[in-house]
C-alpha cells in the first residue's frame, strides 16, 4: 500500500475499536448485498414456474449446488414464495441495519482522524519559525489546511465507508459466482486486469493532476487573502481590475488543472462498462446453449449473471474510490511537508525555566543574517549590557538592524554568532514559554483579534479577572473611550481592530502588556504612525507601562528616548555610538546628524 495513503490511515489507530466494528457490520452487509443474487434462483426456478409447485423444493442454495438447507417447504407455489418474500425481506433489511451503522461508525472514525491530523498540523504550523513564514504567504498555508485536508477527509470518511461497502459486497459476489460455475466465471474475469491495469495509472496521473490543482487552489487562495486584507490599498491605488485581472487568470489556471483530473478521472468507468458489456454478449450466446442443452437452469444462469452484473458495480466503484485515495495522497504531500518540516527554533534536553528576571540582558558579540539571504543584511558583533530596571533605546536610519536585535531577544531567531543572556543564561538553554512570558512587546504595527476588547487585553493572561482588565486598560488611557464602545468591553472590535483608531489600537496593545505584566519590554516604534493628541495620550499610558520594568526601546523620533540611561546607535548592522542622549550630542556624531535632520524637519513641516 502506498506510503502517504499507510500513513493517513496511521490516524485511524486511536479509534480501533469503532472501526473494527464497522468492518464486522460492512461485512454483514456485503453477504447480505451477494445474497440478493442467491434469491434469485429460486424466484426464477420455483415462483415464476408453476410446473414446479407440486414437487418439495429447497428456499435457497447457499454454497454449493450440492449443499442444501435442511429445510423443505411444503409443496405448493405459495409457500415457497412466502418463504423467498420473507428470505428478501430479511436479507434487504440486515443490509440496510449493517450499511447505516457501518456507515455512521466508518466516518466517525475518518472525521475523528482528519479532526486530529487538522489540529496537529495547526499546531505545528503554531510553532514553526519565522523563517517559515517569510518562505510561506498565508494563502497557501490556509489553503493547506482547509482545501488539501478536505480532499484527504473525504477520502478516509467517505471513500473509506464506501471502500469497506463495495469490497465486501465485490468478495460476496465473487463467492456467489464461482460456486455456481467456477470454470465459467474464471472465463468472464479474465478481462478484469484489462481494467484494472489501466486504471492504476490513471490513479498516479490523477496524483500528479490533484497536486496541480491543489498549488492553483492556493495560488487563488493567496490572492483573494491578500486582497480582501489590503482592500484599502486597491481601492486608493484604483487596482481594482489589475487585481481582478491577477484574479482571473489564476481562476483559468485551477480551472485547467481542474479539467485535466476530471477527464482522467472519468476514463476508468467507459474502459469497466464496455469490458462488461463484451463479457455480457459472450455470456448470453453460451447460456443459450447450456440452457437447450439441459446442462443449466434458467434460474442458475439470472443469478450467475446477476451476481456477475452485481460484481461489475462494485469494481466500477473500486476504481473511483482508489482514485479519489490518489487524490487524497495528492493533497496529502504538501501537509505532511508541514509535519515534516524540522523547526528552527527548538528547547534542548533539560531547558530550564526562568521564574524570574533579576540582574539584566546582555548581547554578547552577536553575529547575524537571515537564513533566506547570507548574502543580504548582516549583524556584526553587538555588544549591549541592560542592567534590570534601565531603559536602552536603539536608533538608526532604516534597515540598520534595530528591529531585528528585538527578534533576536524574543528567539524568533537564532543568532548566528555570540549569544545573548538573560541572568547570566543563554536564552538557548530556557524554555521557550519561560523566555517569552518575560518580555512583553508593543508593536508599531499592533495586531488585534476579531474578538471583544476584553479578549484582546486578556490575551496575555486568559485567566485575569475583569476587574485587571479594567485596571489595565485605565492604565492604559483606554477605559474612557472602552466605555463609549457600544458593548464597552465586550464589543467586538472587527479584523486588526478595523474598528479602532490607531491610537485607540495602539492603547488596547499596551494594556494587554500591562495585564502580561512582563519584567522585560520591547517598544518598536510604539507611536511612529500616530497623530500629536494620539501619540500624547500613547506616551502618557507608556510611561505607566514602563514604571519599574527593563525597556528596549526601537524609535525613530528622538525626542522620545531623551531621558534613556543608554542609547545605541545602529548603521549597517553595526554599533556605531553608544551613551546618553547629552553625551552623544557633544560627540558630533551619526546621532547628532539624525537629531539635527529630526528637528530641521520638524521645524520645516510646522513652518512652510
Amino acid at each position: 500500500m502506498n506510503g502517504p495513503l499507510v500513513r493517513l490511515l496511521g490516524y485511524t489507530r486511536p479509534y480501533t475499536p469503532a472501526l473494527s466494528l464497522s468492518v464486522v457490520l460492512m461485512a454483514l452487509a456485503g453477504a447480505a448485498h451477494a445474497m440478493i443474487a442467491v434469491l434469485i434462483r429460486p424466484v426464477f426456478d420455483r415462483v415464476l414456474d408453476p410446473s414446479t409447485a407440486e414437487q418439495p423444493v429447497l428456499l435457497i442454495t447457499i454454497l454449493k449446488r450440492d449443499i442444501y438447507l435442511h429445510h423443505l417447504v411444503p409443496s405448493g407455489i405459495h409457500n415457497v414464495w412466502t418463504m423467498v418474500a420473507f428470505g428478501i425481506l430479511v436479507v434487504f433489511l440486515t443490509k440496510g441495519v449493517a450499511e447505516y451503522a457501518g456507515n455512521y461508525l466508518v466516518n466517525y472514525v475518518g472525521f475523528s482522524a482528519i479532526t486530529d491530523l487538522r489540529q496537529r498540523i495547526f499546531q505545528r504550523l503554531l510553532h514553526m519559525d519565522t523563517e517559515f513564514y517569510e518562505m510561506h504567504s498565508t494563502g497557501r498555508l490556509m489553503s493547506s489546511i482547509m482545501s488539501d485536508i478536505e480532499r484527504i477527509q473525504v477520502a478516509v470518511s467517505h471513500m473509506l465507508a464506501d471502500w469497506l461497502r463495495q469490497s465486501f459486497a465485490a468478495l460476496g459476489l465473487l463467492y456467489v459466482v464461482l460456486q455456481t460455475d467456477w470454470k465459467l466465471a474464471v472465463a468472464s474475469l479474465t478481462l478484469l486486469p484489462f481494467v484494472l491495469i489501466p486504471t492504476a495509472r490513471i490513479g498516479r496521473k490523477i496524483r500528479r493532476a490533484t497536486r496541480h490543482a491543489q498549488d492553483d487552489a492556493a495560488e487563488l487562495n493567496q490572492i483573494l487573502q491578500e486582497t480582501l486584507s489590503g482592500h484599502l490599498v486597491v481601492k486608493s491605488f484604483n487596482a481594482e481590475r489589475h487585481e481582478a485581472r491577477r484574479f482571473h487568470h489564476a481562476s483559468l489556471r485551477l480551472k485547467k488543472s481542474s479539467l485535466r483530473y476530471v477527464a482522467q478521472q472519468a476514463l476508468a468507468s467507459p474502459m469497466i462498462e464496455f469490458f462488461g458489456a463484451l463479457t455480457i454478449v459472450a455470456l448470453l450466446t453460451y447460456a443459450r446453449n447450456q440452457i437447450k442443452l439441459g446442462a443449466m437452469t434458467t434460474g442458475e444462469f439470472t443469478s450467475f449473471l446477476v451476481a456477475l452484473l452485481m460484481l461489475y458495480e462494485p469494481v466500477k466503484r473500486l476504481t473511483g474510490i482508489y482514485n479519489i485515495f490518489q487524490q487524497a495522497i495528492g493533497a496529502s504531500q504538501k501537509v505532511f511537508e508541514y509535519l515534516d518540516r524540522e523547526e528552527k527554533i527548538v528547547e534542548p534536553a533539560g531547558a530550564v525555566e526562568l521564574e524570574r528576571f533579576e540582574k539584566g540582558v546582555v548581547f554578547e558579540g552577536v553575529g547575524f543574517h537571515y537564513p533566506a539571504a547570507p548574502e543580504g543584511f548582516r549583524l556584526h558583533d553587538i555588544t549591549i549590557r541592560m542592567n534590570t530596571g534601565e531603559l536602552v533605546a536603539l536608533v538608526g536610519p532604516s534597515g540598520a538592524g534595530k528591529s531585528t536585535l528585538a527578534g533576536l531577544l524574543l528567539r524568533l531567531y537564532d543568532v548566528r554568532e555570540g549569544r545573548i543572556l538573560i541572568d547570566g543564561r543563554d536564552i538557548r538553554e530556557l524554555k521557550l514559554a519561560s523566555l517569552r512570558s518575560l518580555i512583553s512587546v508593543v508593536a508599531q504595527d499592533t495586531f488585534l483579534f476579531n474578538e471583544t476588547v476584553a479578549s484582546n487585553i486578556r490575551y496575555g493572561r486568559r485567566n485575569a479577572t475583569d476587574q485587571e482588565v479594567r485596571e489595565a486598560a485605565r492604565n492604559a488611557m483606554a477605559e474612557e473611550f472602552i466605555d463609549n464602545l457600544p458593548q464597552g468591553f465586550d464589543t467586538v472590535i472587527g479584523e486588526r481592530g478595523a474598528k479602532l483608531s490607531g491610537g485607540q489600537r495602539q492603547r488596547i496593545a499596551i494594556a494587554r502588556a500591562l495585564l502580561k505584566n512582563s519584567p522585560i519590554l520591547v517598544l518598536d516604534e510604539a507611536t511612529s504612525h500616530l497623530d500629536t493628541e494620539s501619540e500624547r495620550l500613547v506616551q502618557r499610558a507608556l510611561g505607566n507601562l514602563m514604571k519599574g520594568r527593563t525597556v528596549f526601546v526601537i524609535a525613530h523620533r528622538l525626542s522620545t528616548i531623551r531621558r534613556a540611561d543608554q542609547i545605541i546607535v545602529v548603521e549597517g548592522g553595526r554599533i556605531r555610538e553608544t551613551g546618553t542622549h547629552e553625551d552623544l550630542l557633544r560627540e558630533g556624531g551619526l546621532y547628532q546628524r539624525l537629531h539635527e535632520m529630526q528637528f530641521v524637519e520638524t521645524d520645516r513641516l510646522a513652518n512652510p
